[in-house]
Parts: structure tokens; C-alpha cells; sequence
């Protein structure tokens, strides 16, 4: 049984079958009007509330608009028509104003169970994607100071949402886009600069334009003790050029690590300067200049972006020469489509909003598929402790950065509650509850489901006992709800995982965690595993070692350790 989705064979099983019964009315003549059905065009989904059944359909709905019925006759006439009971189906109920609920037997339960356990980490693996080649690019932070928790945020959903297309099949690529060619750097060069003339105690003011953090000072500090005599002797512009590229690379090791404390790791660090020095933002002005999307005003070299949906035209070339951000964004996102990426996803900030439009019409004007291109907009945190807003950071001077909130919360809990929220919804991060060591944390109640189960299957080895394995467990003495609403949980990873990537949703996967563990703490308290007849005791030992590898599953999908003990 090869990384099955089981919860997909019963939908498909169910699909074929609600198809026959749409054939059989229409046969009938109960039906009228309905024409030729394609199967996979059936919608059967797993409904949330276990009141609407194991699997639940809309096709009256659907049918109703041909038919010119009522949906709830419509589903009437199709219960009427579903013959089961079957492979899996046990009941069909009409519910509501037309949906079709289907109970469906334990034994897809049992195949979940054992595929779960036989599979292990690729257990819940799908093929949505079939290899589909995916560059996911977020944080790219300025490498001006810092992280700090905006970026944070955009860490660990990034890295989340890279590890969830993984799992469904994708060839992923994540990608750091470094802001190394803008004046933002020469700022950074000059910041450092005064504040080494001030430590040599020269009297000079520090500019509004420069960053006032104490990590500048540091880095000034530091260029001297390694290079003092050295920059002693230079001019003052090779001084300034000296102190931007120390601090540019000083700042970019802080950030590596920092993400590398935080479990990111990128496949590409990306130059801009490579962009620069190849002359390809030129390439992409020729490019638009040939395809007659380039016109000049006020001096000035505008691209015709209202051509491609863009509320207004754009300028590329400013009246003085220099290009903007956006001829060298268009040439970022050519460069990636030359590597061969067949879909791009940018993970931005909310204050990124206008520039999407923009975007997507310069990667049409250059031939590329608009709908390859997709930018994800992430909103702000803002950081709560004891029900009061953090402001200020000791070292930065502005912002809470990565490392003071790992250190604070530590990885696991700041990578959870980052993700536990859409991506289009603004996050109140409470550090108070991320720092318990309770079952009040979310993140230490699921971390303690795995901890707990491993104490189980360790108690079972002390005592001698050998589990058998899961298919020649009477999996069948799993009658207790409790026990398969645990087993339900652990065949819905895959559709899940599905889910999750379909929606662009991490915070699915959060959910998912927190749901199963409260499943079987709920488990934990009303059965007991060890001591239990054998037969029965095997067969829950079997559902806790599936579970076990469900939850550890899902917890390495958000970049979270999985403990033995706690």
C-alpha cells in the first residue's frame, strides 16, 4: 500500500457511484435535463462537523441549476438511486436543503492505520503537484540590520508553505532575493562610518536618513578592532565604501544565522548586484521597448502597464537616468523564469500591495504566463506580554528581532504561533502563553501528544510486549468513538496536505496538529492500551504507533522537533 490517499479512493468510490445514481433516475425518467455527467466533476468532501456525516455532497445543488428542481428533491431522488451498502458506503442521508451524507464503514479507517504505519515519514505524501518545478522567495529582507519579527513571521510561512508543497509533490526551490544594489546600502555604509568617526571621538551629528540601532555601533566597533589601522589610512570615499561592504556583509552572516537558528535554510541567496552586472534589467527595457510597451513623458521612460490591467502606466527610467525598482523587480522575475521555474510565488508585506499589478503586467508584456506569477501578501505581528504591547528592542533600537524572540519563546513555539493564522489576517503574538510550559501552549499540548505516545510504545518494549503488525491486528475491536475519530484524523493528512496547498494555508496544518493531538489526549484519558486484552491491546497499540507517525509527520512539516520525552 504505497502513500495512499485513502480518504480519496472512498471520494472516488463515491463519485463513481452518485455518477450511476444520476444515470439510473435519469433512466427512470425521475430526472430531466441532467445530460452527460463527468464523474470527477462530482463534488464529495469530508464535511468538519461529524453530525453531516464521514462524506458529503452537493450535486443537487449542482443539478439543480439544469434540472429546474428543488436541491432537496433532487437529493431524494439521488438517495433513492445510490445502491449501497458497499465497499465502503453504510448509510446515504439528505440533509438540509439538499446535501447527501455518506456513512461510510470502518474498514477505509483500518487501510488508514496501516498505510500510516508501513509508509512512515512518507506517510500523507500526495502527487498534487507532479514534480512541477516551484520557487517560493520570502523574506528578502534589506541587509541593513537585524531580522526582526515581521520577518520572522514571513520565515516560518514561507518555509512552511515550501515544505507543504514538497509533500504534495512539487520540486521546490526556496529563494532569498538580497537587496544589495539600492541606496539603502550606502546608508548602511555611512550609518557605520560616522559611528566609527564618533567612537574615535570626532563631534559629528549622525543623519536622520542613517540607522540608529546599537548593532551599528557594534559593527563600527568591530571594524576597527579587525581593521583599524587599515581605515585609518584611507580616504574618506574609500573609507565610506570600505564600511559598506564590511557592514553589508557582516549584517547578511547575522541574518544567515539567525534563520538558520529559527530552522530556515534557502536554496538560493540571490545578488542583486548579479542582476546589475549582467545588465539585465537593460535586457528587459529592450524587451519592452520591442514589444512597444515603453513610452517617454517629462523625460522620463514609462512602461504602458494599463495595457495588461494596471490602474496606471509605470516609469522604469527616472527623468535623471536612474532605473526604479521596478524595471529591476521585472528583471529579478525574468531571471527566475530563465532557470526554468514554471510557477513563482513571492511571499510580501501588506505595504507591497500596489506593486503586484505592476508586476504581473511586466511579466506578461516580457511573455510569460501572468497566472505563473503569485504573490502572496503577509500581514504585520504585533507582540502582546501579559496583555501589553512590546515596542522596543534592546540592540536594534526600533524592532523585537529573531534572536531575542527565540531566545524569549524558543524556536518551536515562535515558528507555531507564526503559522497559526492566514496569511491575510494581522497576528497578535501573546508571548506570555507561547513561554508556558503547559498545556495552555498549543505548541506544548501537541509536542506532549507525541511525547506521550512514545512513553507508551516504550512501556510496551520494557515489558516485553512485540507489536504485531498492523495487518494482522484485529483492527476491527477499534469500535469506540474516540478511537475512530483518531483514526479519521489520520486518514485526512493527505487531504490535508492537499488543502493546505490549495489554499496557500500553513496555518491548515496548525490546525490539523492541534486537532489530532486533542483527539488523543481525549483517547489517552478513556482508553487504556497496556493491560488490555491482547487482542485489543494490539490493535490500539497499532493506532498509537499510526499516530505517532501522523503527528510527527505533520510537526516536521512546520519545522517542529518532535520529542521522545518531556
Amino acid at each position: 500500500m504505497s502513500a495512499p490517499n485513502i480518504a480519496e479512493r472512498v471520494r472516488e468510490h463515491i463519485r463513481q457511484r452518485l455518477g450511476q445514481a444520476v444515470e439510473r433516475a435519469t433512466a427512470q425518467g425521475w430526472l430531466m435535463g441532467v445530460g452527460r455527467l463527468d464523474p470527477r466533476e462530482i463534488p464529495v468532501e469530508v464535511p468538519r462537523d461529524r453530525a453531516h456525516g464521514d462524506f458529503a455532497s452537493t450535486i443537487a445543488m449542482v443539478l439543480a441549476r439544469k434540472v429546474k428542481e428543488a436541491p432537496r428533491a433532487i437529493a431524494e431522488v439521488l438517495a433513492r438511486s445510490f445502491e449501497y451498502p458497499s465497499e465502503y458506503i453504510n448509510t446515504v442521508e439528505v440533509a438540509g436543503p439538499g446535501f447527501i451524507n455518506f456513512g461510510v464503514n470502518t474498514c477505509w479507517l483500518h487501510e488508514a492505520i496501516i498505510a500510516a504505519i508501513e509508509d512512515g515519514e512518507s506517510y500523507g505524501r500526495i502527487d498534487q503537484g507532479g514534480g512541477l518545478k516551484v520557487q517560493i522567495e520570502f523574506v528578502s529582507a534589506n541587509p541593513t540590520g537585524p531580522m526582526n519579527v515581521v520577518n520572522a513571521r514571513a520565515a516560518a510561512v514561507g518555509d512552511v508553505l515550501a515544505n507543504l508543497f514538497d509533500f504534495a509533490g512539487y520540486d521546490v526551490s526556496r529563494e532569498y532575493y538580497i537587496n544589495d544594489a539600492g541606496n539603502q546600502v550606502d546608508v548602511l555604509g555611512e550609518s557605520c562610518e560616522i559611528r566609527m568617526r564618533q567612537l574615535m571621538g570626532e563631534d559629528i551629528p549622525l543623519p536622520e536618513r542613517c540607522y540608529k540601532g546599537e548593532y551599528i555601533s557594534d559593527l563600527a566597533r568591530r571594524a576597527l578592532e579587525e581593521h583599524g589601522e587599515e581605515i585609518r589610512r584611507m580616504d574618506p570615499g574609500a573609507r565610506r565604501e570600505f564600511f559598506k561592504e564590511f557592514a553589508l556583509k557582516a549584517i547578511l552572516e547575522w541574518q544567515k544565522a539567525s534563520l538558520e537558528r529559527f530552522g530556515v535554510r534557502f536554496d538560493t541567496w540571490f545578488s542583486e548586484r548579479v542582476l546589475v552586472k549582467a545588465h539585465e534589467d537593460e535586457e528587459v527595457l529592450d524587451i519592452l521597448r520591442k514589444g512597444g510597451f515603453l513610452y517617454e513623458k517629462d523625460g522620463a521612460v514609462w512602461f504602458r502597464s494599463t495595457d495588461f490591467g494596471d490602474d496606471k502606466d509605470r516609469v522604469v527610467v527616472k527623468s535623471d537616468g536612474t532605473t526604479t525598482y521596478l524595471l529591476r523587480d521585472l528583471a529579478y522575475h525574468r531571471n527566475k523564469f530563465r532557470r526554468g521555474f514554471e510557477h513563482i510565488i513571492d511571499i510580501w508585506g501588506p505595504d507591497h500591495h500596489g506593486y503586484v499589478a505592476r508586476t504581473r503586467a511586466g511579466i506578461q508584456a516580457m511573455g510569460y504566463p501572468p497566472e505563473a506569477f503569485e504573490v502572496l501578501l503577509l500581514q504585520l505581528v504585533t507582540l502582546y506580554s501579559g496583555g501589553e504591547q512590546v515596542r522596543m528592542s534592546k540592540r536594534a533600537g526600533e524592532f523585537i528581532t529573531m534572536d531575542e524572540l527565540i531566545d524569549d519563546v524558543g524556536k518551536d513555539a515562535a515558528r507555531y504561533f507564526f503559522v497559526t493564522r492566514s496569511t491575510d489576517s494581522h497576528l497578535d503574538f501573546d508571548l506570555e502563553l507561547a513561554r508556558k510550559e503547559s498545556q495552555e501552549n498549543p505548541v506544548y499540548y501537541i509536542q506532549y501528544a507525541h511525547a506521550r505516545i512514545a512513553s507508551i510504545l516504550r512501556q510496551a518494549s520494557s515489558m516485553g510486549i512485540s507489536e504485531r503488525p498492523a495487518r494482522l491486528c484485529r483492527l476491527d475491536l477499534l469500535d469506540q468513538d474516540v478511537e475512530k475519530e483518531l483514526a479519521r484524523m489520520i486518514c485526512l493528512l493527505p487531504d490535508e496536505v492537499a488543502a493546505a496547498v490549495r489554499e496557500r494555508a500553513p496555518n491548515r496544518m496548525a490546525r490539523y496538529a492541534l486537532d489530532l493531538a486533542g483527539i488523543f489526549h481525549n483517547f489517552y484519558n478513556k482508553c487504556r492500551v497496556i493491560g488490555e486484552d491482547e487482542e485489543l491491546m494490539q490493535a490500539r497499540l497499532a493506532l498509537v504507533r499510526a499516530t505517532k507517525v501522523v503527528l510527527a509527520n505533520v510537526l516536521r512539516i512546520l519545522g517542529i522537533s518532535q520529542p521522545e520525552r518531556m
